[in-house]
């Protein structure tokens, strides 16, 4: 800390090569934290958080679109053992495929919602919602990204709801989701589906083995007109959006590569600075600062350097994943992008210990050289 003045001017004296070495650090660790905002939305799914849910959707069937179900099925649920509640749900999107803008419309019974969802109105209201037939409550980040308010009409498709009330939730997918009553998107035009709804989603009474009512569920409609294929909620959400999990974890690689190419960098640009200044290291050592001084000296550059363009880069990557609200979507299943402490954390750890290993070398070559020489080198 004795030498912070001395290292800022010394970097300052040469501000083109330490702006672009801090602007170069920074890009890459906005890359490795955003990369891994990506990978913790994907692991966000398979948590367990829902594990106690089960989806109850069409044997053989994949986008949300193709699963049929008659809507008499819940009821047939509802008696079987181990089940503590079902909601029926009429899913109704714009791409099946994956998108960075999914708009997704889930018809539930408005009477069941805030019994499956745990939703905090921000604006609008819930009885307007429960009475309204063309009601929507509208996810947050669906809303700042269409700019859309309590009172607006938005329309899917040939579906046009009308916006009661803006909702956030503790998770952060589930505000990429709009919710309408189930009728609605029974009776929409062109839809074709009274009577009939996409998948249930069943609520496991406590103490139930969720596999074992799963298993009841499946066995109850076997021979049935339509079959159905009753997972865990996280292992269905997982499951739609395995070939996307696969390319968020080459992606992963990508980040490793900006670690690699920091430290690169970082200890370039040192070492560059080392050759420059070899006879003021020299005179430094002259005038009684030891060996190990000048080494501390030029790793405080280096990390410096590292840590102050990782800061940046990090703090850039948490905004953008944090407040931009992006996210990426599958089968109707939304991956919301965020930024945890853990992974700012994690990120700020990486720049700095980067910083002082690009910087080993480098000082260990200024604190060791012969003092003779380098005083008379030019």
């Amino acid at each position: 800390m004795r030498f912070l003045r001395y290292v800022l001017k010394s970097l300052w004296g040469h501000r083109t090569r330490s702006l672009l070495t801090v602007g170069g650090a920074a890009v890459s660790l906005f890359v490795f934290t955003f990369v891994g905002g990506v990978r913790g939305g994907m692991d966000q799914i398979s948590s367990g958080w829902n594990e106690r849910s089960l989806i109850v959707f069409q044997i053989h069937r994949f986008c949300p679109e193709t699963s049929r179900l008659p809507e008499a099925y819940g009821k047939t649920i509802a008696a079987l053992p181990g089940v503590a509640d079902v909601l029926p749900m009429r899913v109704f999107m714009n791409n099946c495929g994956a998108t960075l803008d999914l708009i997704v419309l889930h018809g539930v019974p408005p009477q069941k919602l805030r019994a499956f969802r745990d939703l905090s109105l921000v604006a609008g209201s819930f009885s307007e919602f429960e009475t309204r037939r063309d009601a929507a409550l509208v996810g947050r980040t669906v809303a700042d990204r269409r700019r859309l308010r309590v009172g607006d009409k938005f329309t899917v498709g040939e579906l046009t709801v009308t916006v009661a009330g803006v909702f956030s939730a503790s998770n952060p997918a589930v505000e990429n989701t709009i919710y309408t009553p189930l009728e609605f998107l029974q009776y929409g035009r062109g839809l074709n589906s009274v009577g009939m709804v996409t998948q249930f989603e069943v609520k496991v009474a406590d103490g139930a083995d969720p596999v074992a009512v799963a298993r009841a569920i499946d066995e109850s409609f076997r021979a049935d007109r339509v079959q159905t294929d009753t997972r865990a909620k996280g292992v269905f959400e997982s499951f739609a959006v395995g070939d996307l999990a696969e390319l968020v974890g080459l992606a992963g690689y990508l980040g490793y590569a900006c670690i690699v190419l920091v430290l690169t960098l970082v200890s370039s640009t040192t070492m560059m600075t080392v050759q420059d200044r070899a006879r003021e290291y020299a005179v430094l050592q002259t005038i009684g600062i030891s060996w190990d001084g000048v080494f501390r000296l030029v790793l405080a550059e280096s990390a410096v350097l590292g840590g102050l363009g990782g800061a940046l880069g990090v703090t850039a990557a948490a905004a953008v994943l944090n407040w931009g609200g992006l996210s990426l979507a599958t089968e109707g299943v939304s991956v919301a992008f965020s930024a945890s402490g853990g992974l700012v954390a994690i990120g700020l750890t990486v720049a700095m210990v980067i910083g002082l290993a690009a910087g080993v070398f480098p000082a260990w070559q200024a604190a060791r050289s012969d003092i003779v020489e380098a005083l008379r080198s030019s």
